[in-house]
């Protein structure tokens, strides 16, 4: 994954975290904004979330994170 699509992936998972606690879940629409305006950093971000780690449609935020921090 690009770094600055993980970073982006950082800073969301670091906001709804701060707005909603440590329980918050999230998908990797979360990442985008609501229409398609980057079809490639999409599919890699789904790319990452599905196929190489098959995470459920939602994960808890903090689970992210630390992936996302780790560089799994």
């Amino acid at each position: 994954m690009r770094d600055s699509l993980r970073a982006k992936a950082i800073a969301v998972c670091d906001a709804k975290i701060a707005a909603k606690g440590e329980g918050v879940g999230l998908s990797f629409y979360a990442f985008f904004a609501n229409r398609n305006d980057d079809p490639e950093r999409l599919m890699e971000a789904a790319d990452w979330w599905i196929r190489r780690h098959r995470l459920d449609h939602f994960e808890k935020a903090v689970k992210i994170r630390e992936m996302m921090k780790e560089g799994l």
